[in-house]
């Protein structure tokens, strides 16, 4: 793996950046779609998340990296492991990038060909979603996906377990990961069943002023320059992000979310008339995630305006009689439910 570009050096984008360390804090938002233009910083983000997360507990020798705490998602030979007194290591976080020429196998995984053909075993070859269990799975250009791996995805992501049934395999294991989508919506839009499935979703822009579009060029040339040295000189910025995201995933259980909140949340998704409640559980999750990152007790207005567009932009029913943008649409619902 290559050195990736600091999280912390990226200019601008906040919106993504914020979002990000929201689904980092509480995974249970349920991921993120970054659409925007090209040469946005939309990969690059995702990439520095990778080096910026903190390791976890997993059981040694685990295809899915178990948690040796959580015998509830634990794979089938995990207990077993445990009673041998199997070892517990620190492992980097997964951020496993989903290509959109993948093969079915290739996501599921199928039957370890080599050990058949030279043991006449039939065991199973773990795949992408494998991987990604208990981190993040990253696809770009998500809105060019095939339907059949949409499919396969959206069947994963509700259930939280891959099973795999051909060659006389029959396997069944954990696949809890953070999806995690960009793309391009000129070069075509994401299925609604898929585009449901994100917790939230943000629009990255280009740059609009000077003097930010010359740092990022500043940037990205010192570090194509001096990639060491420059990892080198934002180390110390990420290592307190680190321990912010940390220290936030500590604080969220005790987090308070009151009713007032609730009803704040639900009033503002019946005024902008989205379908379901995923709306309404994104946004209160979203909004308690950033209130623990910022290190506050409770669920405020504030939090719960900030993350009104990443978690209700994209649940909007279009509207023929209203051609207003959908971040405009929550902005004008946020004022007359919020105030001014």
């Amino acid at each position: 793996m290559g050195i990736a570009y600091p999280f912390s050096a990226i200019v601008g984008q906040d919106e993504l950046k914020t979002a990000l360390c929201v689904v980092v804090v509480d995974p249970g938002v349920g991921g993120l779609l970054a659409l925007g233009d090209r040469g946005t910083g939309k990969s690059t983000a995702v990439r520095a998340l990778a080096a910026l997360l903190p390791k976890m507990r997993a059981v040694d020798g685990c295809a899915y990296a178990c948690d040796p705490d959580g015998d509830d998602s634990a794979c089938g030979d995990c207990p077993a492991r445990a009673r041998r007194g199997a070892k517990v290591k620190q492992v980097p976080v997964p951020v496993v990038d989903l290509p959109l020429g993948a093969t079915e196998d290739r996501v599921t995984g199928a039957l370890d060909l080599e050990r058949a053909l030279t043991r006449g075993e039939k065991a199973f070859e773990p795949g992408l979603l494998a991987r990604a269990n208990r981190g993040f799975l990253y696809i770009d250009e998500v809105n060019l996906l095939e339907d059949h791996l949409v499919d396969l995805l959206i069947d994963v992501a509700a259930s939280g377990e891959n099973v795999v049934e051909r060659e006389g395999l029959s396997v069944r294991h954990p696949a809890k990961f953070t999806l995690v989508g960009s793309g391009n919506p000129e070069e075509g839009e994401l299925r609604p069943q898929l585009l449901d499935r994100f917790g939230l979703a943000v629009d990255v822009r280009t740059p609009g002023d000077v003097a930010a579009r010359v740092e990022v060029v500043k940037r990205r040339d010192a570090f194509e320059r001096d990639r060491a040295g420059f990892v080198a000189a934002w180390k110390a910025a990420d290592a307190k992000l680190r321990n912010r995201l940390v220290a936030a995933r500590g604080r969220l259980a005790k987090t308070e979310t009151s009713d007032a909140a609730l009803a704040r949340a639900a009033g503002l998704c019946m005024k902008l008339g989205t379908d379901g409640l995923r709306g309404e559980i994104a946004l209160v999750r979203a909004a308690r995630a950033l209130a623990a990152f910022e290190g506050d007790p409770a669920v405020t207005d504030a939090h719960l305006r900030r993350m009104a567009a990443p978690a209700l932009r994209h649940r909007l029913r279009r509207n023929p009689l209203d051609d207003t943008g959908s971040t405009a649409r929550i902005e004008r619902a946020l004022a007359e439910t919020f105030g001014a």
